[in-house]
């Protein structure tokens, strides 16, 4: 795109990326690139192209990744983004990519059920020492650090406790040690949150949720600066990761209407949270816009009036029975194994996503049987409001 100074990031989302290296015409809808490989007609042309590092095979490079990773960056104000095949594929890839034998992660306890499972399994069989800890005890964390510690890996905010991390603090911190502050921005989005502009020296996004919006693709993406991404896109293509053609297509042609579901998204789960707050058979109520929230100080000075987040989590008694019921009496909500889509979906953390975690360890992180999660979309916040109240009525 043009360079250009002023202008909102609604309108500039629009063209980022649309410039396409070596391509003579401009359609007005970037075309999905479904081809294996590029072809060239003589052996001074292949040198040339792979001088240039262009298309040549379609795990190497592929024109929909590089508009989807140019849009990426622009919205994490990166230097440069690689885009992968899912989450976990930009998450593992990545930590293979930078962590060796003897290297010493710290690592966010409350974290995504899948990335502890790598954390354990797959950094365990690459002997990388990884410690579990709350990241909001800081003094606990600066004497945790040694000097093979190599990264501290965080969410911006925590499945499904919603719990802040301060991205600030823990990036000074590891940066004076040597290491990197790795982040996962897929809860809050770079709308909320460019955790770049906090110190971060990685940033990750899963784009099957709220940058794709449309529950149809799945694909990951990292952000870093351009030596970070060198080192991780030479293991994505040992490791086979890169995201498809046809995935990427579809998570960029999302991204076009981002401004117009995220934020919408976030304001009608800071008024759902509200609502739940005063109803009497909701118990706790997890949400950074809430005046109560624990972390008040922090979530203002991180979010400011961009919105938080389009997830929230409640906790009601812990009455399977009746909690099943509520769900069924839901119009709107229902059960997804997933989030981020246009429609608001539920899911239950003690039967999902921590269904593993032994109880007593779940009720030490706030995680109980009464506990739903809740993936905003983009309905109307009044018709929300009134199906989730006139459900909660089973509880009476």
């Amino acid at each position: 795109m043009k360079d250009a100074t002023g202008y909102t990031r609604e309108s500039e989302i629009l063209y980022e990326g649309s410039d396409i290296p070596g391509l003579g015409f401009k359609p007005e809808t970037v075309p999905c690139f479904l081809t294996t490989a590029f072809v060239m007609d003589s052996l001074s042309e292949v040198q040339e192209v792979t001088k240039q590092k262009g298309y040549t095979y379609i795990r190497t490079n592929n024109p929909n990744r590089t508009i989807l990773g140019q849009a990426i960056s622009y919205l994490e104000g990166g230097e440069s983004s690689l885009i992968f095949s899912s989450g976990m594929g930009a998450i593992t890839t990545t930590l293979i990519a930078l962590l060796a034998p003897g290297d010493h992660v710290i690592c966010n306890a409350d974290i995504y059920g899948e990335t502890f499972e790598t954390m354990t399994k797959v950094m365990g069989k690459m002997s990388v020492n990884v410690e579990f800890m709350d990241l909001n005890d800081l003094a606990a964390v600066q004497k945790a650090i040694r000097p093979e510690t190599k990264m501290i890996y965080t969410e911006v905010i925590s499945n499904p406790t919603l719990t802040l991390a301060d991205l600030k603090a823990l990036a000074a911190m590891i940066h004076a040690a040597g290491g990197l502050l790795m982040v996962d921005n897929t809860f809050t989005t770079p709308l909320a949150i460019r955790p770049l502009d906090f110190g971060a020296d990685l940033v990750m996004n899963s784009l099957t949720k709220f940058l794709n919006g449309h529950s149809d693709a799945m694909g990951g993406s990292i952000t870093a600066g351009g030596e970070l991404i060198d080192k991780i896109k030479a293991f994505s293509m040992l490791c086979g990761t890169p995201g498809d053609p046809f995935s990427s297509w579809l998570i960029y042609r999302g991204l076009h209407t981002v401004e117009l579901r995220v934020p919408k998204q976030m304001a009608t789960a800071a008024k759902l949270a509200k609502a739940l707050q005063a109803n009497a058979h909701v118990t706790m109520v997890n949400h950074p816009s809430l005046p109560d929230y624990p972390q008040r100080e922090l979530a203002d000075a991180m979010f400011m009036d961009k919105g938080c987040s389009a997830m929230l989590s409640f906790t009601v008694g812990e009455d399977m029975e009746k909690i099943d019921r509520f769900m069924k009496e839901l119009h709107f909500a229902h059960y997804a194994p997933t989030l981020g889509g246009i429609r608001t979906s539920l899911s239950h953390p003690v039967t999902s996503s921590h269904y593993n975690v032994p109880d007593e360890i779940r009720r030490q992180r706030g995680i109980t049987p009464g506990m739903i999660r809740v993936s905003v979309g983009v309905e109307n916040a009044d018709d929300l409001i009134k199906d989730f109240m006139q459900a909660l009525e089973i509880f009476n």
